[in-house]
């Protein structure tokens, strides 16, 4: 959530920021929402200074003999109407928070302006896109072949965008988690291993309500919504906590289900495991102080894409404009593998600087010495990385003529073999 009081003293150049998204976020509606909130507050206070005014002279009436039976009627209506004065001020308060809760974050000055993924910066290629002598197939026709994935039973099961991973193609979905989660923690992140049921006002601490309800799974008659990335459990890890500034930066991984509607993405890579209702990631998370997180946001990048250089895949890294920026993100990298069936590179992670945004919604804070003011952190987080994209491209880019797909070196002793045929 954007800082009220940044908003007050730095409302323009928020404004000119949010204007890079392109989506036509106006913020007067908060101008006039916290002038009134502003003035039903000072008026209130004025009453109850009137009123212990009056109370002071409670005392005097009676020394003087005087009657004081109007001075306390006085008081009651000063009473009443400061108590109807805080009200409405609590009331504005509400409305405040209700209307920043639906306004994104603030595009950070290196992002580019732009509408949508057309306008995108790319700023880095490894490796070269497979070639091949022969017609590539798709994933999905190529592991349904094989007996790895098995869709029409999953289908049948629960229904469209599910699959049962079998044989290897389970072993193989199991030692990619496995790889991803070994080589993160020898880089210094701590595993954790979360819930994937999670309450609402975690959902509202890293920005997907009240925005995208309509792509969660909520738990009907509950409190409860099943996870859409371990972005959510593992930020509020520290929820209404105040970190020691020493321990920073707070390096997390974890794997985790995750689980999404996919609301409104009818006709969008719904073939084969690109976009699935439940998938399983990777998903890395950093609590930094703000002076060093966009360092750490280049580290973050550097750690996801370690996977994608241990299994010999070819990738890019694009900037994101500000029209194809998350809603909580105030930076964002994108990393896309090659994936020869759509001839193109495809989202595998996306590595995000949050700044203050998910710390001032779910009150993580920090300071250096006891005496200290207590700071907003910056989060950061990034898949690292999405497994089924990843399961997906591997079996692509490492097709065979036959229909066999050779595995690469980092995989054999997760394992046990060299190839899937």
């Amino acid at each position: 959530m954007l800082d009220p009081k940044e908003l007050r003293t730095n409302l323009d150049a928020i404004q000119t920021a949010l204007d890079k998204r392109g989506k036509g976020i106006d913020l007067s509606p908060f101008v006039k929402l916290d002038k009134d909130y502003r003035t039903a507050l000072g008026q209130a206070e004025e009453k109850k200074a009137t009123q212990n005014a009056k109370n002071k002279e409670v005392g005097v009436y009676k020394q003087q003999g005087k009657d004081t039976t109007e001075l306390f009627a006085e008081m009651k209506q000063l009473s009443d109407e400061a108590k109807a004065l805080e009200q409405t001020a609590k009331d504005l308060e509400q409305q405040i928070t209700d209307f920043l809760l639906s306004i994104p974050n603030a595009p950070h000055a290196s992002v580019p302006a732009g509408n949508d993924d057309s306008d995108n910066v790319e700023v880095k290629t490894y490796g070269t896109p497979a070639s091949f002598d022969f017609e590539p197939k798709m994933h999905d026709e190529l592991s349904t072949a094989l007996g790895i994935l098995d869709f029409e039973r999953a289908a049948k099961v629960t229904g469209a965008r599910f699959t049962f991973y079998k044989g290897l193609g389970a072993k193989l979905e199991r030692s990619l988690i496995s790889l991803m989660l070994d080589t993160h923690t020898e880089n210094g992140y701590t595993e954790l291993l979360p819930p994937i049921i999670i309450n609402s006002n975690s959902m509202y601490g890293t920005g997907q309500l009240p925005k995208f309800a309509e792509d969660m799974f909520a738990l009907t008659d509950t409190d409860y919504y099943l996870a859409p990335t371990a972005e959510v459990p593992v930020t509020n890890y520290h929820k209404n906590e105040i970190l020691e500034g020493a321990q920073l930066p707070i390096k997390y991984c974890a794997y985790s289900p995750c689980f999404r509607a996919e609301a409104g993405s009818a006709g969008r890579d719904t073939r084969g495991i690109i976009r699935q209702h439940q998938f399983n990631k990777v998903e890395l998370v950093k609590f930094v102080e703000p002076e060093h997180s966009y360092a750490e946001l280049e580290s973050l990048v550097a750690d996801a894409e370690k996977i994608l250089q241990i299994l010999e895949l070819p990738y890019r890294i694009v900037r994101l404009c500000g029209g194809d920026l998350g809603f909580s993100s105030a930076m964002t990298y994108d990393i896309e593998v090659w994936m020869p069936s759509y001839g193109r590179y495809v989202e595998i992670s996306s590595c995000s600087n949050f700044e203050t945004f998910q710390a001032r919604r779910a009150a993580i804070r920090y300071k250096h010495n006891i005496k200290d003011k207590a700071n907003h952190v910056h989060t950061l987080n990034g898949s690292g990385l999405a497994v089924g994209r990843l399961f997906a491209a591997l079996v692509e880019n490492n097709q065979r003529a036959d229909g066999s797909v050779a595995l690469p070196k980092a995989l054999h002793a997760y394992m046990g073999v060299s190839e899937i045929k």
